[in-house]
C-alpha cells in the first residue's frame, strides 16, 4: 500500500492536444529514472481495465512506436480500456539485467512493467485492476516471458511477429542480434553468460505452462510482401527485404509455439496473415485481429 501510493505520486500527467491522450511520466526506483508512458484514455470514462502494450525493440525512444506509427487512437476511440504504452526498454529485452550495462545502462523492466507501472497507473487513473499486455517484434517474446515471470498479473497476452525462444542456437542468436548487435550492450548482463539458466528461465518456450490459464494470441506474418505492410514509398526496398527476413523467421518461431502448446494441451489462439514483412501495417493488422481475445479477457 506504502509503495502503491509512493508510485502514484511519482506519477506526472503530460497535458497533449487530445483530451484521451495523456503522457504519465512514472518515476522508477527500480532503475533510478523517470519512464515516460503515453497513454490513451478509456471511452465513456470511469474505472477501466489497463492494456499494456509494449514497441519493438527502439523502445519507442526513436519516435518509431505505436504512438507513432499506427492509428491505434482511432483503433481504440470507442473502446472503454486504458492503453498504456512505455517510452524505453531500448534492446533490453524489457526484462531485468543482472548487472548495469556500460551502453545500455540500468535495466530492470520487469519490475518497472509488473510492480512499478501498475501500481502508479491503477491509482493515477482508478483502473478496474485487470490488465493485459501485448507487444511486437522483440517484445513479442518479452510479453510472453512477463506473463511467466508475474502469473496473475496480466489475463491476457498478445504476441505479435515476435520469437518465444530465448535458449538454444535459435533463441540465443535473436536475442544477441537485438541486444548485441543492434544494441551495442552485453547480453552476459543481462541474463548471464550464455549457458547461464537464467537463458532457460526466460524462454517461454520451455515454460509454457505457467502461461495455463492466461488468454494467449500469437501471431505472424509470412514474409511476402503486400499491401498490408504500407511501406514509405521512399524505403520500400529496404524495409521489404529486411522486413522479409525478419518476419520468415518469426512465422517459423510462431509456428513451433503453436506447437508446444498444443502438446501441453494449453489453449491459445494463432493468427498467420497470408502476407506481411515485418512492418507497421502488418503489426496493426495483428493488433487488430487480436483485440476480441485481449478485450474479451480483460471485460474492455
Amino acid at each position: 500500500m506504502v509503495l502503491s501510493l509512493v508510485w502514484a505520486l511519482m506519477a506526472a500527467p503530460t497535458a497533449t492536444a487530445d483530451s484521451r491522450t495523456l503522457r504519465i511520466d512514472v518515476y522508477s526506483p527500480s532503475m533510478g529514472r523517470w519512464i515516460a508512458n503515453d497513454v490513451i484514455t478509456p471511452a465513456g470514462g470511469g474505472p477501466a481495465p489497463t492494456f499494456y502494450l509494449l514497441t519493438g525493440i527502439g523502445g519507442g525512444t526513436d519516435g518509431i512506436s505505436w504512438f507513432n506509427n499506427t492509428d491505434i487512437r482511432d483503433f481504440f476511440d470507442d473502446k472503454h480500456v486504458n492503453v498504456v504504452m512505455p517510452v524505453g526498454g531500448e534492446y533490453s529485452m524489457y526484462t531485468d539485467w543482472i548487472a548495469e550495462d556500460p551502453v545500455l545502462g540500468r535495466n530492470q523492466w520487469q519490475t518497472y512493467l509488473t510492480r512499478e507501472l501498475p501500481a502508479a497507473i491503477d491509482s493515477r487513473l482508478g483502473t478496474t485492476g485487470v490488465n493485459a499486455i501485448g507487444g511486437v517484434s522483440m517484445a513479442g517474446s518479452s510479453v510472453l516471458d512477463l506473463a511467466i515471470q508475474a502469473p496473475g498479473t496480466y489475463r491476457a497476452v498478445g504476441s505479435y511477429s515476435g520469437c518465444a525462444q530465448t535458449s538454444g542456437i535459435i533463441g540465443q542468436a535473436m536475442v544477441r542480434s537485438m541486444v548485441e548487435l543492434r544494441g551495442g550492450g552485453n547480453a552476459a548482463n543481462m541474463w548471464g553468460p550464455i549457458a547461464a539458466p537464467l537463458w532457460r528461465v526466460h524462454d517461454p518456450m520451455l515454460n509454457a505452462e505457467r502461461l495455463r490459464g492466461t488468454a494467449v494470441f500469437v501471431s505472424s506474418g509470412n514474409g511476402i510482401p503486400g499491401p498490408i505492410d504500407d511501406h514509405n514509398p521512399a524505403l520500400v526496398v529496404p524495409q521489404t527485404i529486411g522486413g522479409s527476413v525478419v518476419e520468415m523467421v518469426t512465422n517459423v518461431c510462431t509456428r513451433a509455439f503453436q506447437v508446444r502448446l498444443a502438446t501441453l494441451g494449453i489453449p491459445a489462439t494463432f493468427r498467420y496473415l497470408p502476407q506481411g514483412t515485418h512492418s507497421w501495417g502488418l503489426f496493426e493488422t495483428e493488433l487488430r485481429d487480436s483485440w476480441p481475445v485481449i478485450g474479451g479477457a480483460i471485460g474492455a
